[in-house]
């Protein structure tokens, strides 16, 4: 170990808080990350370093309908001008910007392998190259008229735009995703002549609502395609807040194969998902097991997808086979809504639609008015030297003597015609070819023209109306161009409503109908042996543990479990753990209370009534859909008083009830004596003087009462024979007939 380092020496040792030093410098780079990372600004709806891609490639004249450059060449001006991070972070926005199924409309053509649908990743840029498309185009659209403020570049060699013009809505048109410091961002991509229908009704409207915009912005429109399910209202709100979530479907359809064989044809997947990540998905839950009702699936994709799903069997339902997929795969995905942006380029804000669309709009007019502004200024400097022109044009022999003669021939020439500077410095560059007589009166023509456009300008610049009629009319340039006619322009995601699924069993869909033997042992633990197993005898349990119940039924069935404190638990069979083990112990699958045991298990059955009863005799009987638990914690059913726990919960069949207590005495009552409730106590069964119940059991009196002895015979007790214990609830009853077993069990 090394001797501390001593403090240098002298004067200038400064004292820093450590807390205060780490918020100061902890700030300054979550607002680094805010503004110059990962959220958009509102107006072009771009990150710094889109926004650089896209001015750099301006400036290598890489317009559409220009050669391809390589993107070497594009990332390598980027970073050394604009943006000096890591070129292969340039490179990956770039090609980003380049993929028809990541932007809905891409702001750059690439040549060469820019990445597919499948999740493989772009070519080296040595081998890749672009140029800007008609949307990149219009988002620089009049850059050079001084249209944005510049700032200077990392090191103040040159300027960069703070923002682009952006006449396109690109904001919403082709969304964005961000993850910044404490906040984040995600845009999903819309349909850009929708957007400018609702601009058009913003500039008419000025406190049009987000409602009355969603009849214009139904909801995202996805390059990808595919279908959103999720309902208006909720769209509705999530527009209006700026926050929400959208679910989104592949779009699927049935293919007829013959001979009554079909198969389902996946043509459109959810936005964002990799294709072969899908399909993998899909395999690996098809070898476990997990999706019993498909057989296949293929990969048939060319250009366009096309995922193959064949069903195990003909007789499954097509409809049954896709929702067993959506909810398990990401064939359906929700795409988030968080409309956090930079507004005025500045503050972090989440914006509702109505909002966000405002802000294109005000930057829209701020960018007219920039560039009326400068083409105003750029008219007046050639009005004053057309003017200076038509002057000497009355005189041009005496101007050619002042050139000729004349050392310094500015100031003579100013002089003599009451010139400006600016105008003597225009006659002085004129070329003598120029000076022909035809000349003189285009000038004029040019004088004419420019005046009247100037009068246009002023007029524009002074009124209000005029500017957002002029607005108006680029955007509907703008819509006509992206029109739902195009090819581009049309919508690629349509609404449905999800189908409704409540009538069918999907967990029992989903798993593969097959028979076992449920097993629970003493110490409660429990597990599933295949198949239906006779002679449960010789199970092995862990030390000393041993068998408490066993019965036979199926992976789709719900196991219901009743706990000595009353509470009714719901299992899944199929998520049982197998029985090559000792299985695994409830308390894991369920939240059972301290102090409590398993007091029996049973496989649920719809529509039937169970007998629960507690030791102390009291009871009622209960719907078994009612018991039901959707939750670990179970569903409190049969209250218990302290020292006491319930006793027994059996499926209801026939229309009279017999009771065994602890005292060895036996009571038959009708069934109707015993209310039907939800939760509760009960009502007393039958009445002891000391201890409380031993058993229950519910039988038909047409057909008597049976029990089983001790050796496993079947005991009835016909009708007429059961006069004697025959009688009314919370009575006492009397001793059993002959041949009843000793345990006061009925078996």
């Amino acid at each position: 170990m090394g001797k501390p380092v001593d403090p240098p020496a002298g004067d200038h040792v400064e004292n820093v808080d450590l807390k205060a030093a780490l918020e100061e410098r902890y700030l300054a780079y979550a607002l680094s990350t805010i503004m110059h990372r990962a959220l958009p600004d509102a107006r072009d709806g771009l990150k710094p370093v889109h926004r650089r891609i896209l001015y750099g490639m301006q400036q290598l004249r890489l317009n559409p309908g220009a050669p391809f450059k390589k993107s070497a060449k594009v990332v390598g001006d980027v970073m050394g001008q604009f943006h000096p991070h890591g070129d292969q972070a340039i490179y990956d926005a770039l090609v980003r910007l380049a993929q028809d199924f990541a932007q809905r409309y891409p702001l750059v053509e690439g040549q060469g392998n820019f990445g597919n649908i499948d999740g493989d990743s772009a070519a080296a840029y040595r081998y890749t190259e672009a140029r800007m498309t008609e949307v990149a185009r219009l988002l620089l659209d009049g850059i050079d008229e001084d249209a944005v403020d510049f700032r200077p570049t990392y090191d103040d060699s040159s300027e960069e735009p703070v923002v682009l013009p952006a006449a396109f809505p690109n904001l919403l048109a082709n969304g964005s995703q961000g993850i910044a410091v404490g906040m984040a961002t995600s845009i999903p991509p819309h349909n850009a002549a929708e957007l400018c229908d609702a601009a058009l009704y913003l500039i008419k409207e000025p406190s049009a609502t987000t409602d009355q915009l969603l009849n214009f912005v139904p909801g995202p429109d996805f390059p990808t395609g595919g279908i959103l399910v999720e309902p208006k209202a909720s769209i509705g709100e999530a527009y209006r807040t700026g926050r929400g979530s959208f679910r989104l479907r592949a779009r699927w359809h049935k293919e007829d194969l013959g001979r009554g064989t079909w198969s389902v044809v996946v043509t459109e997947i959810p936005y964002g998902v990799a294709k072969s990540r899908l399909i993998e998905k899909i395999a690996e839950l098809l070898q476990e097991r997990k999706l019993p009702l498909l057989g296949d699936v293929r990969d048939e994709s060319a250009e366009d997808v096309r995922v193959v799903l064949e069903p195990k069997s003909r007789a499954v339902d097509a409809a049954i086979l896709m929702e067993s997929l959506f909810r398990l795969t990401e064939l359906e995905a929700r795409v988030p809504l968080n409309l956090n942006v930079l507004t005025s380029g500045q503050v972090p804000k989440v914006l509702s639609l109505a909002e966000a669309l405002r802000e294109w709009l005000d930057h829209r007019r701020d960018v007219l008015l920039r560039r009326s502004r400068f083409r105003l200024g750029e008219i007046e400097r050639r009005l004053e030297i057309l003017n200076g022109l038509l002057i000497v044009y009355l005189d041009l022999d005496r101007v050619i003597r002042i050139i000729r003669e004349e050392d310094e021939p500015k100031p003579e020439l100013m002089k003599a015609f009451g010139l400006t500077d600016v105008q003597a410095e225009a006659i002085l560059n004129t070329r003598l070819r120029s000076l022909r007589k035809l000349e003189e009166m285009e000038l004029k023509r040019e004088l004419d023209s420019l005046t009247t456009e100037k009068a246009q300008i002023e007029g524009l610049l002074a009124a209000s109306e005029t500017q957002w009629k002029t607005i108006a009319w680029q955007i509907r340039e703008v819509r006509k161009a992206f029109s739902p006619e195009t090819a581009i322009g049309r919508r690629r995601t349509s609404f449905a409503d999800a189908p409704d699924t409540a009538g069918i069993d999907l967990t029992e869909a989903m798993v593969e109908r097959e028979p076992i033997t449920v097993v629970v042992s003493r110490k409660s633990w429990i597990r599933a042996m295949k198949g239906h197993v006779a002679d449960v005898s010789t199970l092995q349990f862990k030390g000393d543990d041993g068998l408490k119940l066993a019965f036979h039924t199926e992976t789709t069935a719900k196991i219901l479990i009743l706990s000595s404190n009353g509470k009714v638990f719901t299992l899944d069979a199929s998520r049982l753990p197998g029985g090559r083990g000792f299985g695994d112990p409830v308390r894991l699958m369920v939240d059972l209370d301290d102090g409590a045991e398993i007091v029996t298990a049973f496989p649920y059955k719809a529509g039937v009534k169970l007998l629960l009863a507690s030791t102390d005799g009291r009871g009622f009987v209960a719907q078994a859909d009612d018991v039901v638990a959707n939750t670990r914690k179970g569903r409190q059913v049969l209250n218990v008083d302290a020292g006491q726990s319930a006793l027994l919960c059996i499926e209801v069949a026939g229309d009279h009830v017999a009771t065994i207590g602890q005292n060895r005495k036996l009571l038959a009552f009708p069934l109707d004596q015993m209310p039907e409730m939800g939760r509760g106590k009960g009502v007393r069964l039958q009445k002891f003087k000391d201890g409380g119940l031993s058993d229950a059991k519910t039988f038909a009196l047409a057909d008597g009462l049976t029990w089983l002895d001790t050796s496993g015979r079947t005991w009835t007790v016909g009708p007429e024979e059961l006069k004697d214990w025959l009688g009314n609830r919370a009575e006492a009853g009397r001793l059993p007939p002959k041949g009843f077993p000793k345990n006061n069990r009925f078996g």
